[in-house]
């Protein structure tokens, strides 16, 4: 059996949930157009009023996909606008993301494990090193994001099931 590597551990993870998540963009598109619901009012819900809105779930798991991914190998992340305001941009979101994955070939992520990251934050800077970064901060957080849209939808009728969520693989 193959050992795991900072690549494995990271792009194809990330991938996976990624194109799982667009799937579910889909389904939510559908529902809001079966039942005659703006499809905004989905885009703007949340799970409670202080929590951010979905939109804002997919943006932040795009930008902890690319950001970490790119930060494990040394290289600046590429910077997406938050501009999305429908399902198919937000589509568009992830598939400029998976691509952006796409460039980063295994060996861009050699010596990822020992990498020291510096995270610029609102509050501060943060210091990393690579391992527990990808383990304790990126993965974490991108599936916080990912999971917290699902229950978004799920919350609003979008016929969703875990399945969805972990799709064939």
């Amino acid at each position: 059996m193959p050992h795991a590597t900072m690549y494995s551990l990271s792009v194809p993870v990330f991938n996976t949930t990624l194109a799982n998540l667009s799937a579910i963009l889909d389904k939510a598109a559908a529902h809001a157009e079966a039942r005659k619901i703006d499809p905004a009012v989905l885009l703007s819900a949340r799970l409670y009023p202080d929590m951010l809105p979905f939109t804002k779930q997919i943006q932040i798991a795009s930008d902890s996909a690319k950001g970490g991914a790119a930060r494990l190998t040394g290289a600046e992340p590429p910077a997406f606008e938050d501009s999305e305001t429908t399902f198919a941009e937000l589509k568009a979101r992830i598939a400029r993301t998976r691509e952006y994955l796409a460039t980063l070939a295994p060996e861009k992520f050699a010596g990822a494990e020992e990498r020291a990251i510096e995270l610029k934050m609102r509050n501060g800077t943060r210091h990393f090193v690579g391992l527990p970064y990808l383990a304790h901060y990126v993965l974490p957080n991108f599936f916080f994001h990912t999971t917290t849209a699902y229950a978004i939808l799920r919350h609003n009728g979008v016929e969703l099931g875990k399945m969805d969520f972990l799709g064939n693989s």
